[in-house]
């Protein structure tokens, strides 16, 4: 039986716009990133979201504060941040929890100097300004730093910047030391000649957090619990295809392709529940933030610690 032209068309348009209805109707988790955990890039080159029974609304910050304040205010479901960030967010009572970790190598957070700077140590920078951010890990690196060397707090200057300005700040001598994370590191490394004098190495876990708002866990539970293997699997992947996916990135981060083949060359990032010892490493950087005045009082990491999630890892 032959349809009417009209009837025909309409039946055509409906089905064209079956999938557009569909993915409309379908749940939405709002992710935080940044460029340092590069999770949106990660996952969309893998292509590990194809027929994810979602869509993923992805937020991009530049640093860990914004993404802090999103979970904080309810903005977003999931989002990555350090593990001093996460805390001191936790401890002044925003609805977050811990629901998995990020590990990487630990020489992806060092504190660096000026090409030609005669600094060697963390000892030669008596006096000398050091940028850093509040609850950020170029806060807990430089005093880490300090205590190890048996230094106090008070033995450098500190600066109040952003990354993104204090990247401007040490080629034109405006500050003395850049502690920091990546890609900051690489692009210092390859267009300035930038030198680490120390990592995170030895001296902080350097942990990252992936933390979810609380009135998300449960509603969001199944899409929550599927992101995370599916990001499991984008790492490996990564770790898989370093050159190819450093390339892909460099063009969509608009990076110069020696800074992201750097960076990722060496970046070994992988992720997954919060097991034992990343718990212990949670509550050791707070005792040592509440130990140095970086954190008012006492905090208990256990008690914003999620492990329900630790079946999504696989």
């Amino acid at each position: 039986m032959k349809l009417p032209s009209r009837l025909r068309a309409t039946v055509v348009a409906l089905l064209l716009g079956a999938p557009l209805a569909q993915a409309a109707d379908l749940p939405r988790l709002s992710v935080g990133d940044q460029n340092y955990y590069n999770v949106r890039a990660s996952m969309e080159a893998s292509g590990v979201l194809e027929g994810a029974p979602y869509t993923v609304d992805w937020k991009h910050f530049q640093s860990a504060a914004p993404v802090a304040e999103g979970l904080q205010a309810g903005a977003l479901d999931l989002g990555f941040l350090g593990d001093s960030g996460f805390i001191f967010l936790a401890a002044k009572g925003a609805p977050v929890k811990l629901i998995g970790v990020s590990r990487q190598n630990p020489d992806t957070i060092a504190l660096l100097v000026p090409k030609d700077s005669p600094v060697k140590t963390i000892a030669d920078l008596k006096g000398k300004k050091v940028a850093y951010w509040p609850g950020a890990w170029s806060q807990q690196l430089t005093l880490r730093a300090l205590e190890k060397a048996g230094l106090p707090n008070d033995y450098v200057e500190f600066v109040k910047l952003m990354p993104i300005d204090a990247a401007a700040a040490l080629p034109r001598g405006s500050i003395d030391a850049f502690p920091v994370w990546e890609p900051y590191i690489s692009q210092q490394i390859v267009f300035s000649g930038a030198r680490p004098i120390l990592t995170a190495r030895n001296l902080m876990p350097g942990l990252s957090s992936v933390a979810a708002n609380v009135q998300s866990i449960e509603p969001k539970r199944a899409q929550i619990a599927d992101f995370l293997g599916r990001l499991q699997q984008a790492r490996a992947w990564v770790e898989a295809h370093k050159e190819q996916y450093a390339d892909t990135w460099a063009k969509k981060a608009n990076l110069d392709q020696a800074v992201s083949r750097h960076w990722i060359g060496q970046a070994a990032m992988s992720v997954g529940p919060v097991d034992a010892e990343a718990a212990k490493d949670y509550q050791d950087t707070a005792d040592f933030l509440l130990h140095t005045g970086a954190l008012p009082k006492a905090f208990d990491t256990g008690s914003v610690i999620d492990t329900s999630f630790a079946q999504a890892f696989h």
